[in-house]
């Protein structure tokens, strides 16, 4: 990210949080990066974790006072009262971070949403779906997130948790989900989950890999690994199709870790796709890769730039 000198007229500041990295730019009105940065995120205590994420927004933000603040974080989190307590960063429980980086700020709007939904807003403004007007923006990785931007804005729901894709049930006899439930995409196709059953069927049982391993082996030919991601690529599908039919959309972008596996998750998810979307209306159903780095911290940039305007 380089940096270029800003004054306060032209930026808000755009922070992302997730359990592995933080991070944190200034970000034009047409979704320019003008100077950003990033650290891994620290383990510790509540106020260990926001000590490191302050000296990343103070070392970004310099002598800069951007107009607001969009914050997209990794949940569960509360948006009315601006609190988190994302799974994997267990020093965080009902954290007050809204109220926390308005006092570093200043008195600037400040918004929170959840980290799929920023995902989706990224690659809507400036990422693969910016042709479209509605957007399904789903992230596989060691879940499955996701987020719908409809005619052109978020679609938050009332709770602030809507397109949480991952927890749609494909499988009514399906398997155990962390959720509490059963037959969600998400034990399905998660990059954990797809390992999991590859192992159960003999793939490198007593080897300790990760989805990485499993996606190459699968672009090899590996047949047990090959059944892992069409197991996968099926019930991401027929979450993709459910919320395409109850919506009435044609794009959906996916990214997060595990889309980096290439044709060996988006052929089968873009043939199972064909075969359960059969309205009319969902016929034409468009699957494509992510094409942006750092959609989250755009998408919660875009959220800072919509309550300045």
């Amino acid at each position: 990210m380089s940096d270029v000198a800003v004054t306060a007229q032209d930026t808000v500041l755009g922070i992302d949080i997730g359990g592995t990295k933080m991070a944190a730019a200034l970000v034009s009105a047409d979704g320019r990066i003008v100077t950003g940065d990033r650290i891994s995120t620290p383990p510790g205590d509540a106020d260990q974790v926001f000590a490191a994420l302050a000296e990343l927004i103070d070392r970004v933000r310099g002598d800069a006072e951007p107009l607001a603040v969009g914050i997209g974080s990794a949940g569960p989190l509360d948006q009315e009262h601006g609190l988190v307590s994302p799974v994997n960063i267990t020093g965080w429980r009902n954290f007050p971070l809204v109220d926390r980086v308005r006092e570093l700020v200043g008195d600037v709007p400040v918004t929170l949403g959840v980290d799929g939904h920023c995902f989706a807003l990224g690659e809507f403004w400036t990422g693969a779906g910016r042709e479209a007007d509605t957007l399904l923006g789903i992230v596989v990785s060691t879940g499955v997130g996701g987020g719908l931007v409809v005619d052109g804005k978020p679609m938050i729901g009332q709770s602030g948790n809507a397109a949480h894709i991952g927890h749609v049930v494909v499988d009514l006899d399906g398997e155990a989900c962390a959720c509490g439930s059963f037959g969600c995409v998400e034990a399905y196709a998660s990059g954990p989950r797809m390992v999991a059953r590859a192992k159960r069927r003999g793939w490198r049982a007593d080897e300790a890999v990760d989805a990485a391993v499993l996606a190459a082996d699968a672009a090899a030919g590996d047949e047990l690994a090959l059944a892992a991601f069409d197991d996968g690529a099926q019930a991401l599908a027929a979450g993709i199709v459910a919320t395409a039919v109850t919506v009435d959309l044609t794009t959906v972008v996916i990214g997060g870790g595990v889309s980096k596996a290439g044709s060996v998750l988006f052929d089968p998810v873009q043939a199972w796709v064909k075969r359960l979307a059969q309205l009319p209306f969902v016929t034409d159903l468009s699957v494509e890769p992510a094409q942006l780095d750092n959609a989250g911290l755009l998408g919660a940039a875009h959220q800072a730039w919509s309550a300045v305007r």
